[in-house]
């Protein structure tokens, strides 16, 4: 999938829009300069934000839509995605521990999974998936994505019916959601060369890390992905 050039823009159907989350600081693990250009791809990627889910009735106009646009646009670099993409990973581990509590803020969570990285996820994954399926493994990743979105509209589904106090929506259903969409996506991101994957878990994690922040002023792309995330 490709990233566009437009300015960032996160939509807000069909979803409600999140409560404002809390900022993250970071602490480079590479090289200045590596480091430099990969937090600005990884800025310009998370920040074109794009539905992480839509209706059934929209899926398959919406993915056709979306699948012509890949052929015609050039990719940015693989590496300007996969951060986003385990930045996701984290997003959703995270959700699955709001789920742990004695009451569990339902809505909170749908609105969880449109915010931050989450919210272009169907963005890089299909972009993660045409780079493996150039390199010969496109079957495997673009099953992974189907997975991935799968699961993860089906989660969005129990958790709205536990918001209406559904008691056929179990935690325990969540969770099994949950756990098939992390899957979905490890599994795709095996599909990335190990040296990219590496870097890509690098980046990640330093956005992740509050802990030996610099003392320099802050960078106005860094500044802008984190008001994002």
């Amino acid at each position: 999938m490709a990233t566009l050039s437009s300015p960032a823009h996160v939509s807000n159907k069909p979803f409600p829009h999140s409560s404002e989350p809390k900022r993250l600081s970071v602490r480079c693990a590479v090289s200045p300069a590596t480091w430099q250009e990969s937090r600005r791809i990884v800025s310009i990627s998370i920040a074109l934000s794009h539905l992480l889910l839509i209706p059934n009735r929209a899926a398959a106009a919406e993915g056709s839509i979306l699948d012509k646009y890949v052929k015609r646009k050039k990719l940015d670099p693989l590496e300007a995605y996969v951060p986003a993409v385990i930045l996701t990973q984290f997003q959703i581990k995270d959700l699955e521990k709001t789920l742990e509590g004695d009451e569990p803020q339902f809505s909170l969570c749908r609105s969880l999974l449109r915010s931050g990285p989450a919210a272009s996820l169907r963005m890089n994954i299909r972009a993660v998936a045409q780079y493996a399926s150039d390199s010969g493994n496109g079957k495997t990743a673009f099953n992974n994505v189907d997975d991935c979105l799968r699961s993860l509209e089906e989660l969005d589904n129990l958790l709205l019916r536990a918001s209406r106090k559904d008691t056929g929506a179990s935690i325990k259903s969540m969770k099994a959601k949950i756990g098939s969409t992390l899957n979905a996506l490890d599994s795709l991101l095996q599909t990335v060369p190990p040296d990219v994957l590496s870097k890509g878990k690098v980046i990640a994690d330093s956005y992740r890390e509050p802990e030996d922040v610099e003392t320099q002023s802050p960078d106005p792309e860094l500044k802008q992905l984190e008001s994002i995330l």
